[in-house]
């Protein structure tokens, strides 16, 4: 599972015991940028780390002088001078994103995404920093979760982060011409564009996540999935169980495999190439879990149910969906039904990105400029002309309004009968107040 890097010629490390510079450290929404040259492949060979026994990505990084004072740079304290001679002054907390940001940033990524066709990578970035949570851990970092961790080598270098550090290159140029997102949120907001952009349902996000600030509060390796635990169902409830999750956003968020692709080499399933993925697009090769690996829909369910197709990968983990009869039962279901796939997968995507998140300001920012479906507001000219196609609420609404005259909003009146009732009423009440006088 070792992740192929390739690195430039290094630079002299500096001596450890060196006093830190006025420049070493800006704060977490500032840090250094993470691998400056390294091979890209952008296919994903999970969401969730399925790893293997195999050596880490990283292995080949700490001989490097240059990545470690990269990673150096993330760790050391700021020197200023004050009244009272020099001081050290620690990383400071990081704050609330900034929302303009926020969609500029979301443009760009929508950008990268058409260049570099790496949703899959992308999507698998967010899970991973957000899929350590223990719900069982109250405070704040310790309990894991979306909280831009996984910027850091320390947590890079787990066995089921293998090749992520690819996705931290295609976004550090984003993160560094947005200053004021934070890492947590770009994680985040990556993912969910990507599946987005790749024809899945539209996620209801919210932003505003606190970055943590230094490598020591990185979770333990251990805290995602495999793929081929001897007890595949126990397995992935024993780990998402303690997200807080259930067996319905299990197989839910499961079916985001319908993109990607594993690649031997770093997880030690699947094949090499298939004739689905000998071609790209993007870094060739790689095995699918489906026929059209960029396309979000729920053709990994049809074709793990299926299982004609010996170019299409399916692991133990994805096998259980159909085995347990619990998992079976929303298994079948999202195999029949995209669009309940959809409900419920973008229902469990975003209670996902949440978890352990700390949020500033702690409601979070919403960034879309419709974000949640809102009751039209009745005008009652809209529906008198004939020229537009009413919503099913509104009729109902309509309906209930207008039956009482004989009206329909399936066949809306063809005059503006109100405005006529206006204009009556205002008469009546002329002549009245005439007769009166």
């Amino acid at each position: 599972m070792a992740e192929r890097v390739l690195l430039t010629p290094s630079l002299p490390l500096p001596s450890p015991h060196s006093p830190p510079t006025r420049m070493a450290l800006l704060g977490a929404a500032a840090s250094t940028r993470m691998i400056p040259s390294v091979s890209l492949s952008f296919s994903s060979r999970s969401f969730f780390s399925f790893s293997s026994s195999s050596s880490s990505s990283f292995k080949c990084l700490r001989s490097s002088p240059r990545i470690s004072h990269l990673f150096l740079n993330q760790r050391r304290a700021e020197v200023r001078v004050s009244s009272g001679g020099y001081g050290t002054v620690l990383a400071p907390k990081s704050f609330a994103s900034d929302p303009d940001q926020l969609k500029s940033a979301r443009e760009d990524i929508k950008e990268l995404l058409r260049s570099k066709f790496c949703h899959p990578i992308l999507i698998r970035l967010g899970w991973h920093d957000a899929g350590t949570y223990n719900k069982n851990i109250e405070e704040w970092p310790q309990r894991g979760g979306a909280n831009g961790s996984l910027r850091f080598e320390i947590e890079l270098k787990h066995a089921a982060n293998a090749g992520l550090v690819n996705a931290l290159k295609l976004l550090q140029p984003i993160k560094d011409k947005y200053s004021g997102v934070t890492y947590a949120d770009l994680f985040q907001l990556a993912g969910a564009t990507a599946v987005e952009e790749a024809g899945g349902p539209k996620i209801p996000m919210k932003y505003g996540r606190v970055n943590v600030s230094e490598p020591e509060q990185c979770p333990e390796e251990g805290r995602l999935p495999d793929a081929g635990p001897p007890s595949p169902a126990d397995h992935l409830r024993q780990v998402f169980y303690r997200m807080g999750l259930n067996d319905k956003e299990i197989v839910a968020l499961s079916g985001a495999h319908t993109l990607g692709r594993s690649r031997p080499d770093r997880s030690g399933w699947g094949k090499p190439e298939t004739k689905y993925t000998k071609d790209g697009p993007g870094a060739p090769g790689g095995h699918s879990w489906t026929v059209q690996w960029l396309k979000f829909d729920n053709s990994y369910f049809k074709d793990i149910k299926e299982k004609k197709d010996e170019d299409l990968l399916v692991l133990p983990t994805d096998a259980a969906l159909f085995e347990d009869p619990s998992f079976k039962v929303y298994a079948e279901k999202y195999a029949e039904d995209q669009e309940a796939f959809f409900k419920d997968y973008a229902e469990a995507h975003a209670k996902l990105s949440n978890l352990g998140a700390k949020f500033d300001p702690p409601e979070g920012i919403v960034i879309d400029d419709s974000p949640n479906a809102v009751a039209e507001k009745f005008v009652a000219a809209k529906y008198s002309s004939g020229k537009r196609e009413l919503s099913e609420a509104m009729k109902q609404k309509m309906r209930a309004e207008y039956e009482a005259i004989g009206g329909s909003p399936d066949k809306p009146l063809q005059s503006n009968y109100f405005l006529n009732i206006m204009i009556i009423v205002a008469v009546l009440a002329f002549l009245t107040s005439l007769l009166g006088n």
